[in-house]
This record gives C-alpha cells, structure tokens and sequence, in this order.
C-alpha cells in the first residue's frame, strides 16, 4: 500500500499567483475542503521553519469520536517560492505523528500544473497500524485543488 496521495489540477494562473495563496495561512483555510481547517493565525510564510496556527474541527471528518475543536501548529518544512511548499503539523498528538502535506506547481502553457500531495510514510509502524492514515483522502485533495482553482482566479484577497 502506498503511503503518499496525490491529486493534480491545471489551474489557468501563474504560479505565483498560486503559490500566494499556499503562503498565507488564511489561504489554507480558504480552500481546505475537509471541512476541518475552521481559521488561522500567523503571518505570511516565505522560508523553511515559518510557523502559522491553525483552528481545526475535527467533527467535519466524523472519524475520531469526541476529537473536536483544536489547534495545530504548522512548520514550513520546503519552501521554493513558485515551486515547491510543503507542512508537517504538531497538535494534540506529542511528538508530531510525522506526516507532511504539500504543493509542487510546475509552470504549463497558460497556467500552472499543481499537485496536492499528502506522505503519511514516515509516520511510525504503530500510527499506520492503528488506522487513521490517510487522514484526507484523494477526494480532499482534489476538492481543496478545484477550490485553490476557483480562489486564484476570482482574485483571491486575504481574509
């Protein structure tokens, strides 16, 4: 079984474009299609080790009983303006379970190909065997690419 998803979208805008909403975490928010990501705190990322909170809200996904509301810290881990950005996250589980999320965006004639992907394989053996991977699915991802999609080119301001 493979331990990392990946969805793609051709989103007919600059890669900069793009990759300015993926630095404000407003924009995480704006485009997540889980339902979990709820509001965020923190300014614009633009290096590795920029951190941002998210407020999250586990009962969209209905999977953890009595999970609820809580907060997660995100750590920029890649960061290649316009190409490559990527997140582990720290919340109620200490240490961090050791999943990370990301965009890579290459530029394609009169737009950008961008590829959402989720790598839960340096999680450890016991959190893969409790079952709980992959917290989003290939839907999420496709979703929260077709939503990024819409953001870009109605304009996306920060919230």
């Amino acid at each position: 079984m493979t331990e990392r998803i990946e969805a793609e979208r051709f989103i007919p805008a600059s890669a900069a474009d793009v990759f300015a909403v993926l630095c404000d975490p407003q924009g995480h928010v704006a485009i997540d299609a889980s339902g979990m990501l709820q509001d965020a705190d923190g300014d614009i990322v633009g290096a590795a080790g920029d951190t941002f909170v998210v407020h999250m809200d586990r009962e969209s996904l209905n999977d953890i009983p009595d999970y609820g509301k809580y907060d997660v810290t995100v750590t920029i881990e890649d960061f290649q303006r316009d190409r490559l950005i990527s997140w582990s996250i720290l919340g109620k589980v200490r240490p961090g379970m050791g999943h990370t999320y990301g965009y890579r965006l290459e530029p394609a004639d009169g737009g950008t190909l961008v590829t959402s992907f989720y790598d839960w394989s340096n999680v450890s053996q016991d959190w893969k065997d409790s079952g709980i991977f992959p917290v989003v699915s290939v839907t999420n991802l496709s979703g929260t690419l077709g939503i990024l999609d819409r953001a870009v080119r109605r304009g996306y301001a920060r919230g």
